[in-house]
Order: C-alpha cells, then structure tokens, then sequence
C-alpha cells in the first residue's frame, strides 16, 4: 500500500481570507491598545486586538537572560497624575509598586586631560537645567566660567511678551551653551530620543514659561518648579518588572472575553458602507451604525478582515499615520499635517548585559550614566545599572549584575545599525566599562540581548502638537476612529495610560446606550 501525501500548496491558489465583526477593533497591542480595550470590553463591546508582534506590550515588555526575566523596555513609570498607579491598583498590583535607589545618575563627558570625567548630576534641577547654577554640583560638571555664564540668568531681564518655544534656544540664551550641552542635551537624548533644539517648552516643562515670568529668570522659575513638583515627580517601578503590568492587562483581556490576534500585520482601513452585512455578528449595546470601518491585516493563516463601528489606532506613529491616510482620503491636503508632513521616526535599541563582576557592587556610578554627545569612545548615550536601581533585581540576581544600554541620537544613524549580536555585545560591554569606570571584559558577561524600536515619534517635538491637533480634528470629523499611543500622547506611561482611557471612554460613549450602566 502506498504511504499518503500532502499535496504542495498551490502559490497561484487564493490566499484564505477570513471575515469578522466586533464592536470595536484596537490596532496595536501596546499598552495604549491594551488599555484601551480593557476600558471598551469592561462595559460588554466586543473587541478585537490587532498585533503585529508574537508579543503584546509594545516599549513594555521582557527579556529572559540567563534566568532572569527582565525589562526589555520601560522599567519604571512616572508617579504624575496618578493614572498608572490607579491602573495598576485596579490590576492586582498596587502592594508590588516600588520606589528605586535614590542614589540618582551620573554625567559622562570628556575629561580636561583627554579621555572621559564623570561627575554625579545635579539633583536640584528640570531637564538639566539649573535651579542653583552656581552650585557646586553644577560647578563639577560645567566649571567656573560656564557656571558664572549660567548666573547671568539671575540678573538679564526676562522678555514678558511672548513665550519660549525651543527648549535648546532658550538655555543656550539664557544660561549658555555649556549648560546646554553638558547638562540638558544628555537628558533630552536620554528621555525624549530629540535634540533640544527641536524639544516644545510647553510639552517638555508645562508651566517653566510662566514660571519664569514670574521668578523673573530661568532658573528661578525651574527651582519654583521643582518645589511645587517635588511629590510628583517621582518616577516608581513594580517588583518583578514593568512588564508584569503587560501580563494582569492581557489577563484582564481574557477575563473579559476580548479576541487579541497575534502576528497581524494591518494593511488597510477603510470604510464600508454596507456595515458589515453578510458578517455572522452579536447584537452591540447601541445600534448598529449605517456604517462600519473594514480592517484588513495579513497574518500566517492568509488575510483577516473584520469589520466594526469603532476603530482605536494605537499602533506605532508612522504605521498609524499610513492607515489614516487610507481611511480618511484627501486628509493630507486639507490639513497641511499629512504622514508626509511628520517627523522621522528616531532609532533607538536597548542593549541588556548580565554580568559577574564583584567591582559593581558598590554601584560606582549611582544607578546609571547620561552621556555628553561629545564624550570620545563611547557610542552609547546612556546606562542604567538596574541592580542598583532596583533592590527586587539586586536580590534576583544573587551576586549578577544588570546594566542595560540605550543607542540612538535623534538625527544620527544608530550605530548598532548593521552589526551582529556579537558585535553589539562586544561593544555594549566596551561602552559599558567605561561609563562605569570598572573594567569589564567577555569573560564577565554571562548573557547578552537586545531590543529595538525603529518607528518612535517624539509628541514633545516642535510643531508636534499642532499635527497631533490638526490629526484630532481631522478624526473627529470621522467618528468611529480614534488615535492613542506615545506618538500622539508623549512619553511615558503617565502620558499613554491616561490618554488611552479618554480615547476609550468616547468610544464608549457613542457606542453604549445611555441605559446600559456605563
């Protein structure tokens, strides 16, 4: 008897095209998408999460080395607002939140007599900028003759009449050019990916152009800053990891009978004007509206489309932005803010380095570097050593070491581009060394890993409010679509969660009748 065949698939037969509805379809399944969800599923909207990756979490997620399972993204969350706090209580892990060593960051940058200097940061300041510029903090890192400049600050007067809008224009006039490179552009790298240059005052520091108005110089307005915020300013993580909070959001998603798809690339957003007749569906809370939106996405199986009345785009910026070119035809031109019109996406990988390396346990460098872009020999703009951040780490790694590396300058090809994982981890370990001032070599790393994000828009871009205002207004003439996420929202959780549930919450609102208990 002869042994049964497969038969080879026919590359000329039509791809499998499979047809859904919902309620609402979520693309993207970051954090903004998953909260997202969770807040329309909770009042009974059947959702649907569109993920292109395996994993859900977007810049929240994790990575197994050496058998620790770390962060791969985010690690901490801002305490502002009290959003993610709140969320996070609703999911189980309030008890879990902790604060991190406030032992704070250090400065690498050249030396006077060639190679590099380091020097702890001020703690008493806003993005870098001064509150004391002659402190002797400051001193240690910009010297007498930058600081003295710095002072000048105190005795010009403050232009009453119009506001700051460039955050680098403003410290370099103001306090001079090496409080702008010394101490603001290495946390403007760090945090925002952007020069300051191109950094929005208003978005990065809300409130510092009245402030200075009012204290009548720069750094006064930024120590009245730093008092008024001091409760709030804090940034907190969670035992175990950031990426925990992933885990009780997909959870809850189960809980909630919420279909997530994984490895669907979308491809297109459309109307249909036909609201999804012939597709099997369930009743909604509301009536169906006359139209729906078709969401088509290519995924192993072949091609899925489904159709629903609420679309929430909380993918990466420019996959967003091409979506909405599709749905909403001709927005470009009326708006004068198309995709065309928005910045590039920076390039930013983290590079995570487990160690054996007893020099690290008196955490030589605080709990991390910010590096001066001019500091020679190191391609890393920063570091976190996170067994020194954080004490749940330190206990984990039972005598191991964890330093992550940030690679990327807005504007500049990411020098991670193009080398293998080998190469990446010899000159992380490299970088790594020198920006703790241990020598480190292969035979301390026990394992290495790296993740990388190439579609990340900064919101705290100059001219980026008016797009993302001009993208609102362009969307609330189509309603039925919303748009969350980093890109639009800023950066940070503090900023995304928040901004997520508002974007849910009018969904809601449009969809759920007013006696259905939402």
């Amino acid at each position: 008897m002869s042994e049964a065949t497969t038969p080879a698939p026919d590359p000329a037969a039509e791809p499998v095209v499979e047809r859904a509805t919902a309620d609402v379809v979520v693309v993207g399944g970051g954090v903004a998408g998953l909260v997202a969800a969770l807040e329309c599923a909770k009042v009974g909207l059947r959702v649907t999460v569109l993920e292109r990756r395996d994993e859900l979490g977007g810049c929240v997620g994790r990575i197994e080395l050496d058998g620790l399972t770390l962060d791969s993204g985010a690690e901490s969350f801002a305490t502002r607002g009290g959003a993610v706090a709140e969320l996070l209580g609703s999911l189980g892990l309030e008890a879990d939140i902790e604060n991190p060593n406030p032992a704070g960051a250090w400065l690498v940058m050249p030396g006077k007599q060639g190679g590099l200097d380091a020097a702890p940061l001020p703690k008493t300041g806003m993005l870098g900028i001064p509150a004391n510029p002659l402190g002797d903090d400051v001193r240690r890192i910009i010297g007498w003759s930058g600081a003295t400049r710095a002072y000048l600050d105190r005795v010009k007067p403050i232009l009453r009449i119009g506001r700051a809008h460039s955050l680098g224009k403003l410290v370099r006039e103001r306090m001079g050019q090496a409080v702008l490179d010394r101490l603001v552009t290495p946390i403007s790298a760090g945090v925002y990916s952007t020069d300051p240059d191109d950094l929005d005052l208003d978005v990065v520091a809300p409130g510092l152009n009245e402030a200075m108005t009012r204290m009548g110089s720069l750094s006064g307005g930024v120590g009245q800053l730093v008092e008024e915020r001091r409760a709030g300013g804090a940034v907190r993580g969670i035992r175990g990891g950031m990426h925990r909070l992933v885990d009780a959001l997909e959870r809850e998603l189960l809980r909630f009978d919420v279909t997530v798809v994984r490895g669907a690339e979308v491809t297109g957003l459309e109307r249909d004007s036909s609201g999804g007749a012939g597709f099997e569906t369930r009743a909604s809370l509301a009536p169906q509206p006359a139209e729906s939106w078709l969401v088509t996405a290519t995924t192993e199986t072949g091609e899925l489309v489904v159709s629903a009345p609420d679309v929430v785009l909380a993918a990466s910026g420019h996959a967003a932005l091409a979506l909405v070119d599709d749905a909403l035809d001709g927005w470009a031109q009326t708006s004068g803010t198309g995709s065309a019109e928005w910045p590039a996406a920076a390039s930013v990988e983290l590079v995570t380095l487990v160690l054996d390396a007893p020099a690290l346990d008196a955490a030589p460098r605080g709990t991390g570097v910010l590096v001066a872009a001019d500091a020679p020999d190191v391609q890393a703009k920063a570091l976190t050593h996170s067994t020194a951040k954080w004490s749940w780490l330190t206990e984990a790694a039972g005598g191991r070491h964890v330093v992550r590396l940030s690679y990327g300058r807005a504007g500049a090809a990411n020098p991670l581009d193009g080398r293998s994982d080998a190469e990446v981890s010899e000159l992380a370990l490299a970088d790594a060394s020198l920006l703790l001032g241990v020598p480190l070599d292969e035979r301390m790393l026990r394992a290495s890993g790296r993740t990388a994000w190439r579609d990340a828009l900064s919101q705290a871009a100059i001219g980026q409010r008016d797009r993302v205002r001009a993208l609102e207004d362009a969307l609330a003439a189509e309603p039925g679509i919303e748009a969350t996420g980093s890109w639009v929202a800023g950066t940070g959780l503090a900023s995304v969660v928040p901004h997520a549930l508002e974007a849910a919450r009018r969904v809601r609102h449009r969809r759920v009748q007013p006696d259905a208990g939402a």
